[in-house]
């Protein structure tokens, strides 16, 4: 951070040596030496370049603070409050306490109007009701493989049907094997579905993720794939797409001929990015254990990937003693390895989270080229404002959350706690321990605890679980894949297009091998399975600001840090849970009995991804199918009853006799019909749960406090206030959603 004088405008860089920062006013000294500590503690934490980590974090800010809000922004509002704020920090920047305050604001405003920027540029239509036997045609562009049926993206050119809102692409599935290839023209009938909206008040919004990728309604296809000559020709992208999922298939199926079952289908993942093959047993075991980052490509397999070709090129280089005495070597190889990275980034399909963790690792690689610290905050910071410009929504997702996370945190322990380790070293007994690895172990120990106590939260909110024996399965399982496993496939890949590749992939199966008994070894101990109830983003957001000042500030004042993560776990462990669910379709309906737990009520043709989610919500280890989940349930051929605690009644009427009768005897009543106007009980029928979506209820005295995922008034680019609509679409509406819709974990993948 520079102090900006006044005299011509020019920059005056703050004193290092004699770290200068907030101004105090002056005045009496009423509280002694206390305010002369402060103070010093203050000039510690805001001294040259120690504010500049915190424009990212402000940002950061400004993006949250967009998708908070109940209707759109306006650009002609966001843009002009950027500039106004842009001269009024210029115009500050003599004065030491209002011109980084001005700046901070600033970066706030920023990155609200940068979202608000994105959210426009990428404007298009979401379907908006459920629609049968829609013929469509266009181009594949991804294709996905999974466990039970394959998945492919369309780029629709022509779609039949009265659509109000007719989508530009749409995620379909299909039967297993039979997904056409990248670059396809198709033909097909499908069932068109919105985007799946938050299962519960708070949940994940996949509608807005998938806004973001530019999907406008999800669905599968019915009947057969027809691929037909495209009537135009494919654009620059899709060739491209094209080419580089051809050797990505190429690759796999190598792979899969030397490497079966689950072995081959994490080799895959770790090379291609292809994780969706991976049998359910092994996957929920890798999560379980701690060890699902490794299934994801992201900050670690971009680091393993440019440091083995860094260190493999420089250690080449200076077997060559004219090289290594007159030229940069270290240079060339940190060039060498962001064009590994970058050829990586590509192999992998470049999602959005490996696209992170590339720019994140191409900027330490360049500070390496210009002769800077890799590992540094203000590398951090300016990887984490590349990654919001490019894509804000990303601060949303729990695998961004997770990666600055445990990157702030590793390297708030590089600085502070790995030093110690190299402390006596030059001793005979620091010399045996180093000979022995003592240190290489003491170092990953404190790896994994920061970076596994930095990510709990976010695992915690986003998943409803915890890792309590993380540590032990990446002690465990780490150095086999950072030694063996990613070394073993990148000179599997070198030596792929020579035809001597089959050993490398089976000596990277053993390694595989070892990682699959760790993940199904930890997941078996007792207690592996650390649960957590759903809580609130203010918890969250408190957590994470302690969790900044921790790792940012250098003073004893971030031990203030520590304090506001204790205070953000009680209030996150002491929120209530709700007594009544209800979800986005009113079809499902789960009330809390007298002993505490879910009991469900639900349609004959309802589905079970919100049971799954609510469940999981409540630290409840059922499963959707468990029969425990109907006691203290009643139901016939005309609707179903249930009660609270205290004995208050909760209907799902079927029939039009069935919810007149319940609105005389109920407390709520949620129904796929009209309630009458005449009745009583609080009703969610279908004149609300479509405007509100999943609700959360809360009995308080004789009344009920709704917590709606979409509270009256909100409307946003993925979540449009919905318009009136015929009685057809209503009926269409109530089905359930299809296989394709389902949230998996690795859905919401967290990167390292």
């Amino acid at each position: 951070m520079s102090d900006l004088g006044a005299g011509a405008g020019r920059t005056r860089t703050w004193d290092v040596a004699r770290p200068r920062g907030v101004a105090w006013p002056t005045g009496a000294n009423a509280f002694g030496g206390a305010r002369e500590i402060l103070s010093r503690w203050l000039a510690t934490d805001t001294a040259a370049g120690r504010l500049l980590p915190w424009l990212p974090i402000c940002f950061g800010l400004g993006v949250v603070l967009y998708f908070t809000a109940a209707r759109e922004p306006s650009l002609w509002a966001a843009l002009p409050l950027v500039g106004v704020l842009a001269a009024a920090t210029f115009f500050a920047r003599s004065r030491p306490v209002a011109f980084p305050l001005l700046l901070g604001v600033t970066a706030v405003a920023a990155g609200f109007a940068i979202a608000t920027v994105r959210t426009a540029r990428i404007a298009h239509p979401i379907l908006q009701h459920t629609a049968w036997n829609i013929p469509i045609s266009g181009f594949v562009e991804v294709r996905e493989e999974r466990e039970k049926t394959d998945r492919i993206v369309v780029r629709v050119h022509t779609i039949e049907g009265r659509l109000r809102d007719a989508p530009e692409r749409v995620r379909l599935s299909v039967k297993k094997h039979t997904a056409p290839p990248v670059g396809a023209f198709i033909e097909v009938k499908t069932r068109l579905n919105p985007p799946l909206r938050p299962l519960r008040p708070g949940g994940y919004d996949f509608s807005r993720d998938l806004y973001f990728q530019q999907i406008g309604a999800t669905g599968f296809v019915l009947g057969a794939i027809k691929t037909v000559d495209p009537p135009t020709r494919p654009g620059a992208w899709l060739r491209y797409a094209t080419f580089i999922e051809n050797i990505r298939d190429g690759i796999d199926k190598r792979i899969r001929a030397d490497l079966s079952g689950d072995v081959g289908a994490i080799a895959s993942a770790l090379i291609t990015g292809k994780r969706d093959a991976i049998s359910a047993p092994v996957n929920d075991a890798m999560y379980i254990s701690g060890l699902g980052h490794v299934l994801s490509i992201s900050g670690y397999h971009m680091a393993l990937v440019a440091g083995v070709v860094f260190f493999t090129i420089r250690a080449l280089l200076a077997l060559v003693p004219v090289l290594a005495m007159r030229y940069p070597i270290k240079k060339w190889a940190a060039g060498a390895a962001l064009v590994a990275a970058f050829c990586y980034l590509l192999l992998s399909g470049a999602e959005v989270a490996t696209q992170r963790s590339f720019i994140m690792t191409a900027i330490l690689l360049v500070g390496v080229m210009v002769d800077r610290s890799a590992l540094t905050l203000r590398n951090l910071a300016l990887a984490a404002v590349a990654v919001m410009l490019l894509f804000p929504e990303a601060v949303a997702h729990p695998s961004f959350q997770m990666s600055f996370a445990a990157t702030l945190a590793l390297i708030a322990a590089y600085e502070r706690s790995i030093p110690w380790l190299r402390a006596g070293a030059d001793t005979p007994l620091g010399a045996r321990i180093a000979l022995w690895g003592g240190r290489e172990a003491v170092a990953l120990i404190v790896v994994s605890l920061a970076a596994g106590t930095a990510t709990m939260p976010y695992v915690a909110f986003h998943f409803h679980r915890l890792g309590p024996y993380g540590v032990l399965a990446n002690l465990m399982a780490m150095p086999i894949v950072s030694v063996w496993v990613m070394p073993a496939g990148l000179l599997a890949l070198l030596a792929l297009p020579f035809g001597f590749d089959a050993p490398l992939w089976k000596l990277m199966g053993l390694g595989i091998d070892w990682m699959i008994w760790v993940a199904l070894f930890v997941a078996s101990l007792s207690g592996a399975v650390g649960r957590m109830t759903a809580f609130g983003t203010g918890p969250l957001l408190l957590c994470t600001a302690g969790l900044v000042v921790l790792c940012l500030l250098r003073s004893p004042l971030r031990w203030s840090g520590a304090v506001t993560i204790v205070v953000a776990a009680l209030w996150a462990v002491r929120v209530p849970l709700p007594d009544a669910y209800v979800a986005d379709r009113g079809d499902v309906v789960a009330v809390r009995g007298p002993a505490g737990r879910l009991s469900v009520m639900r349609t004959g043709n309802s589905d079970a991804f919100s049971v799954r989610e609510w469940l999981a919500a409540d630290a409840d280890v059922r499963t959707p199918s468990d029969a425990s989940l109907k006691e203290g349930t009643a139901c016939d051929e005309i609707g179903c009853v249930g009660r609270l605690a205290d004995g208050t009644i909760v209907a799902l009427p079927f029939a039009a006799e069935a919810l007149e009768e319940d609105c005389r005897q109920a407390a709520l009543v949620v129904s796929q019909r009209t309630a009458p106007p005449w009745c009583t009980a609080l009703t969610i029928d279908r004149t609300v749960w479509p405007r509100t979506g999943s609700t959360a209820l809360y009995r308080v005295g004789t009344g009920w406090q709704t917590v709606a995922a979409f509270p009256p008034g909100y409307d946003r680019p993925w979540a449009r206030a919905p318009a009136p609509r015929s009685e057809s679409e209503t009926t269409a509406a109530t089905r359930p959603a299809p296989r394709d819709a389902t949230p998996r974990t690795e859905d919401l993948s967290a990167e390292d």
